[in-house]
């Protein structure tokens, strides 16, 4: 061989070896990303709160996925089908195996649906999405029947919560065995590293995965509840992604080369809840500050006096800088029973003077917000941005927020009169049934209705809709609730709000409605 021919092999060689050093790290090196709350536990049965279930997803399966887009795609189950109405049945996916290389099949399906009611010590149970089924039925190792005891169409949605575990593995198994990995034996895209609560928590690629194989050989999310820190973690390089950017620093990471931003309008809907079951309301004043005897925010017509003194363009593009989009429902559009006929209230401050002093309040009142501060995007300023609306109308409103830990507790008590929440929801019967339904706790019913709002009207298209395995029958029953409602002021919506990530250049991901965020959907560009 020539020495010319010699080198230009070496150097096709070598160029091709360099090639290989390059792409190597874009499909088998490891990702970082950092979380914005901290994972409670691995148990994806224990506690039913969105950090943990967005984790619980890596290692698990259900029996029905969520797209991007908020629809449902098959999981574990291929199919499903309503064969009479009161019974369900799913094939599963063949040849699927647990990581720990054992068969999934029907048994480890219906193990895993009574699980959560086994979980009686369960701060936030899973049992919701559990307790319309009955009774099951394996037909055979890959086909189950769930059954209930009336019809309800939306079961299909309810197991798309229900993450799917070995009978062997867990059958024995407490929380504090799938937190140090011994029981954590899923059939998800990744398996259990290490866990290390409010710090990280370390996953490995499952090259036996029945889906499309993660890009990285190993997945590493850090726990940085704090803003500041999260996004320094970014820019420093420790990180290669970081979900729920601060507003005040998105432009900064868009112009910044090095970075990209992803977004999409979340499934979370904002709005405001207002007493609507007392004649004496805690934080409903006069103006000298004396207790009212009768509480004015039971009157529909200072409901929407509320609503009408708010801006929300103004809202929208100044308090959440561009980050929201203004709501008229309380699920986002795109979303299962998003009513195309309520529109966004338009802002009217003389309106709502006058529909004030129909209600016998010309010169208003007082009245106390309250809202968290570290739980939503802008959450405080959305109180204070609230307050300084109402004072043009002549209510004189007093802002209170603090740390979510003391306030969901305070208001689910009905400490408040007026109170802030978010809600995410794939479907607006499910959302209507538990923030405007009846209250009612022997069925579940209005597990999150703050204000006591009741309105049979209502309650009777949730149940419609509920009953319905006919999809556009259920929603139409769905869409007629929430007009209902909506129109009676039962809550007041202020926008949904834009889900946010910020990524490292060479790294792609898919913005997420129901704003979670899947290593697996991170892909090397």
């Amino acid at each position: 061989m020539s020495p010319t021919r010699k080198k230009l092999i070496c150097a096709l060689l070598a160029a091709s070896a360099s090639a290989m050093f390059i792409a190597a790290p874009a499909y088998a090196a490891d990702l970082k990303i950092a979380l914005a709350a901290d994972v409670s536990s691995l148990d994806p049965h224990f506690v039913n709160i969105a950090p943990n279930i967005a984790l619980s997803q890596h290692m698990f399966d259900a029996l029905v996925h969520v797209d991007p887009n908020g629809q449902l795609i098959p999981g574990l189950a291929v199919s499903w089908k309503a064969v009479n109405p009161t019974t369900w049945e799913f094939k599963l996916r063949p040849n699927v195996k647990f990581h720990d290389g054992s068969d999934l099949t029907a048994e480890d399906v219906a193990f895993s649906l009574d699980r959560p009611a086994s979980l009686t010590n369960s701060p936030g149970p899973f049992t919701s999405y559990t307790k319309q089924i009955v009774g099951k039925e394996i037909v055979d190792a890959q086909t189950i029947r769930l059954k209930t005891s009336t019809p309800y169409g939306p079961l299909p949605l309810d197991v798309s919560s229900i993450f799917i575990v070995s009978k062997k593995a867990a059958q024995q198994a407490g929380t504090e065995d799938f937190n140090s990995g011994k029981a954590a034996v899923g059939s998800g895209p990744f398996k259990f590293g290490s866990y290390k609560r409010g710090d990280r928590i370390e996953l490995v690629r499952n090259d036996a995965y029945w889906g499309t194989k993660p890009a990285w050989d190993k997945v590493t999310f850090r726990i940085i509840a704090s803003d500041t820190p999260r996004l320094t973690a970014l820019l420093a390089g420790e990180v290669d992604a970081i979900e729920s950017v601060p507003t005040v620093d998105i432009g900064k990471v868009r112009t910044n080369p090095k970075f990209r931003i992803e977004q999409k309008v979340s499934w979370r809907t904002i709005f405001w809840h207002l007493d609507q079951s007392r004649d004496k309301s805690p934080f409903v004043f006069d103006k000298s500050g004396k207790p009212l005897d009768k509480n004015p925010l039971k009157d529909v017509r200072v409901r929407q006096a509320i609503s009408k003194a708010i801006n929300r363009q103004v809202l929208v593009e100044q308090t959440m800088e561009g980050l929201a989009v203004p709501a008229s429902n309380v699920v986002s559009p795109g979303i299962f029973g998003h009513a195309e006929t309520l529109k966004v209230e338009a802002y009217d401050v003389a309106g709502a003077k006058k529909l004030l002093a129909e209600a016998g309040y010309p010169d208003g009142f007082a009245v106390t917000l309250h809202g968290p501060n570290n739980r939503y995007v802008n959450d405080d300023q959305i109180v204070q941005t609230t307050a300084q609306f109402l004072s043009r109308i002549g209510i004189q409103a007093k802002v209170e927020t603090m740390p979510l830990s003391s306030y969901f507790g305070k208001a689910r008590a009905g400490e408040f009169s007026m109170s802030l929440l978010g809600w995410g929801s794939l479907a607006g019967d499910f959302t209507l049934r538990s923030l405007l339904g009846t209250p009612d706790p022997d069925s579940g019913w209005g597990t999150w209705n703050w204000g006591k709002y009741s309105n049979p009207k209502v309650d009777q298209a949730v149940r419609t809709a509920l009953s319905s395995v006919d999809t556009q029958k259920r929603e139409a029953a769905a869409k007629e609730g929430a007009v209902t409602a909506l129109k009676d002021y039962a809550v007041i919506p202020l926008h949904h709000q834009y889900a946010t990530w910020a990524v490292r250049k060479g790294v792609k991901y898919i913005a997420r409605t129901d704003e979670f965020t899947f290593a697996h959907q991170f892909v090397p560009e």
